[in-house]
């Protein structure tokens, strides 16, 4: 034990003494922050862009009241000019396209003979808006050709909100689910990334000491599954230390957001309140989105996804770093890990696509239960399923099953390690993994 514990300190202290994992540490959440600024930043600026579109209607059905002026689309009146004058003006100035609509007896087939130009290729949100205002107008045209009042129509619209409830008494929303999902979505992809971030630098150092010749001094003195296990633990602590930092910075910087909106962190924690104050609160808070945001994120189990997020970390980190320490043992350079990369990389990144398909729609569905249980993908899909509400049955087998394939992983990755860590020379194959599990010498 006290050889596995010098190789983790030996782990841990060259990771985080390393200049890039102390510069991302600390620069990670402002780049994360720039970024969804600049994001921000670029999407209001592509909103307030103004695009200019002209029309020539020959139908005589529509009327300039029909294209109304929007924050971000004008249009303009060019039917006097006619189709060929106004295609060439559309051409040479400064419009966003021209849209032609002409003379036709039949709705239906006008509906059809409608055209769009434009010098590139136009969004689909502006496509859209025009095919719903065409659509619309024909749509009333036929309405009152059928002698429908179309003000009765109008009148007969309502819009509804359903109010969400549990069975013990405690409201919910379409926020708070939309923020459940949000957070689901970030823990899922954390995981995966940091799960590959953290696994390839357990087998960079694997190549690195065997390439430099350093591991045939280190295992005459230890045991190649202690020095497998300890780069793992002193890695998965690194990692974890800097889960810490980031949530202390995360904690910091809701501070901040909850001085600023004026909520009470310390009254807001419970994630269950009864739904007469959850009235008060909204009756207090209308019309201020900032701080409903603030205090919906306050009633997620935040807690349990913290402890959950730290599980599924060290389990996934674990499994799938004795994969990448086996296969860095394997080879003598980066370049030959590429063929064992897929088959271990396949089932993130299914975790993944399973979580946005599936979880994100009906996270108590067969196919995300099933995928939260498998140990290869259960680290990822079952972290999106967490914010909805899993019973700790469902929790405590998905656990289970994960531990259980991480001692077994790791026990045939130690077989292939013992072996493939004093290989020099050869380039190895699927073949020769099978022989080296095989061996009992």
């Amino acid at each position: 034990m006290s050889k596995l514990k010098l190789i983790i300190q030996r782990e841990f202290i060259a990771k985080v003494r390393n200049k890039s994992f102390i510069i991302m540490t600390f620069l990670s959440p402002l780049i994360m922050v720039g970024m969804g600024a600049l994001v921000f930043f670029l999407m209001q600026k592509n909103d307030e862009k103004i695009k200019k579109i002209v029309y020539v209607d020959n139908s005589e059905f529509f009327s300039k009241a029909d294209f109304k002026n929007t924050k971000t689309i004008h249009y303009l009146d060019y039917t006097d000019l006619g189709v060929e004058e106004t295609k060439k003006k559309v051409e040479e100035g400064d419009f966003y396209g021209a849209l032609l609509i002409p003379k036709q007896d039949s709705l239906e087939v006008l509906a059809k003979s409608i055209e769009f130009y434009s010098k590139e290729s136009p969004g689909m949100s502006v496509m859209n808006s025009l095919e719903n205002k065409i659509e619309q107008k024909i749509r009333n045209i036929k309405l009152t050709d059928f002698g429908i009042d179309l003000d009765k129509i109008e009148a007969s619209k309502i819009n509804t909100d359903i109010k969400m409830f549990n069975f013990s008494g405690e409201q919910s929303s379409k926020l708070i689910n939309g923020l459940k999902i949000g957070v689901g979505a970030i823990a899922g992809y954390l995981l995966m990334m940091f799960v590959m971030i953290y696994g390839t630098s357990v087998m960079r150092s694997v190549i690195e000491e065997k390439t430099s010749r350093i591991i045939e001094i280190i295992v005459s003195s230890v045991k190649p599954f202690q020095l497998m296990l300890g780069k793992i633990l002193g890695n998965a602590s690194a990692g974890l230390l800097q889960f810490f930092i980031w949530g202390v910075l995360l904690f910091v910087i809701l501070t901040v957001v909850s001085s600023i909106f004026g909520v009470d962190v310390v009254e807001m924690q419970s994630a269950r309140v009864p739904a007469e104050q959850m009235d008060a609160v909204k009756q207090a808070t209308e019309g201020d989105k900032g701080q409903m945001v603030v205090q919906e994120i306050l009633k997620l189990p935040i807690l349990k996804l913290f402890v959950l997020f730290i599980f599924y970390f060290l389990g996934g980190f674990m499994l799938y770093s004795s994969l990448f320490a086996a296969v860095g043992a394997a080879v003598d350079n980066e370049t030959d890990t590429q063929q064992f990369m897929l088959p271990i990389m396949l089932p993130l990144i299914l975790g993944v696509y399973v979580g946005f398909a599936t979880v994100m729609n009906d996270p108590h569905g067969s196919i995300a239960v099933l995928f939260s249980h498998i140990p290869f993908t259960a680290p990822i899909v079952m972290l999106m399923r967490v914010p909805f509400g899993v019973s700790w049955y469902e929790l405590l087998i998905s656990m289970a099953l994960l531990l259980v394939t991480f001692v077994f992983m790791v026990w045939l990755a130690a077989k292939i390690y013992r072996v493939g860590i004093l290989m020099y020379g050869k380039k190895a194959t699927y073949k020769d993994l099978y022989k080296w599990l095989k061996y009992k010498g």
